[in-house]
């Protein structure tokens, strides 16, 4: 009885595919990749580099997982890419892609590329940012038709402020990197620590250069030498000198921020809500663990076939009104159905909180109340953002 009855339902639920995709008028979707990452310089620590098709097979990967879908539906999907050395090639690669009639991108640049390319963009040209975390392109300078899938540096921080503050670990050391990077997340991070209750009882820029392969047990301890401090906290976005903290401050305590326990996009450490299904389908495309930059992309082309399939058309401006919409909801493998801030396009998401090799949390955590989604208690909220695009 059990088998006919899986029979019987493999059967129906082939003909309700079938019927359906003669029924579906058929769409073709073109999506524009476009990636340029600067050069970081030489880094003096051996982390390890950042893979240089980070962001690309997140959205190779989403294209699949679309055309998957898409051949029961008549949806067929065309992913374009071009990866550039320089910013010059990378909006010469925007403005040819433009041209060729691709009006979705999705783009994996620097906050000042992205707003060369906005103000090159068509009137309906839709773009997702998978690459930058600046938190001025949520709360300032806001096109109406840029969204956000990589989280902000203010989501990062106000998650691991939540932590800091769940814990009780409130007074903090705060070491801050010298590139523009390192003082973005530092800022941000300060904006946590008043947001959560937290004192930053010392706050000193790294301005050494030494190589601290040979010398981190001796100038470490002393630069973090004072009176007392639940936890170190580290901005050094690229890793020049944060692998080496941990274990080498005056005190024997945590380290977290950009090294130690991080507050990350994703992490090959999660694996919950369906997440090892898609850590292994990852693996078996790229070669390698997925990363934040693939995973902001793969759910900027997941977004995009998300929409296609509910409504059947890829005009730009129809998605975007879908992805602002209560209708949308983005199955992302956090636990929670992911939406988008409707005035700023920010991708509301949990933030794993992970050391190399474990997950130690997820945040938003109980407690942190807001009249409408705890996610949005997660970066800027609408009352402190002058961002309005969907009004």
């Amino acid at each position: 009885m059990y088998r006919r009855y899986l029979r019987s339902f493999a059967v129906g639920a082939f003909i309700a595919l079938s019927t359906a995709s003669l029924a579906a008028q058929p769409v073709d979707v073109s999506i524009g990749y476009v990636q340029w990452i600067p050069d970081q310089g030489p880094v003096l620590s051996n982390v390890t580099p950042e893979p240089d098709d980070a962001g690309l097979r997140g959205a190779e990967l989403a294209l699949e997982d679309n055309s998957t879908t898409g051949r029961f539906l008549g949806h067929t999907y065309a992913l374009t890419s071009q990866v550039t050395d320089s910013e010059e090639a990378a909006v010469a690669a925007f403005d040819s892609l433009q041209q060729s009639g691709i009006e979705l991108f999705v783009v994996n640049v620097p906050a000042s590329t992205i707003r060369t390319f906005m103000a090159r963009a068509g009137a309906q040209t839709l773009v997702f940012n998978a690459g930058a975390e600046d938190d001025p392109l949520r709360t300032a300078d806001c096109p109406a038709n840029l969204v956000h899938t990589i989280p902000s540096h203010a989501m990062l921080t106000d998650a691991l402020g939540q932590w800091l503050n769940q814990r009780r670990w409130n007074k903090l050391f705060l070491i801050t990197g010298p590139t523009e990077a390192d003082i973005a997340w530092a800022s941000a991070f300060r904006r946590s620590a008043r947001r959560f209750g937290l004192d930053i009882v010392e706050d000193k820029p790294w301005t050494f250069d030494a190589d601290l392969r040979r010398t981190a047990s001796k100038e470490l301890p002393l630069f973090t030498q004072a009176d007392d401090y639940d936890a170190v906290v580290v901005a050094d976005v690229r890793g020049d000198f944060g692998e080496y903290v941990p274990f080498n401050t005056w005190l024997p305590r945590p380290v977290v921020g950009t090294q130690g326990m991080s507050p990350v996009a994703w992490h090959r450490v999660v694996e919950s809500w369906g997440a090892a299904q898609l850590q292994n389908r990852f693996r078996d495309l790229a070669k390698r663990q997925m990363n934040g930059a693939d995973y902001a992309a793969w759910a900027a082309v997941r977004s995009i076939g998300t929409s296609v399939t509910e409504l059947g058309t890829a005009d730009p401006r129809a998605i975007r009104e879908f992805l602002f919409s209560d209708r949308f909801q983005l199955a992302a493998f956090k636990g929670r159905k992911l939406t988008y801030r409707d005035w700023n396009g920010q991708l509301r998401q949990p933030i794993p909180l992970v050391h190399p090799r474990g997950l130690v949390a997820r945040a938003p955590f109980e407690g942190y109340l807001h009249p409408n989604t705890d996610m949005d208690t997660l970066g800027f909220d609408k009352p402190e953002s002058k961002c309005r695009i969907n009004n």
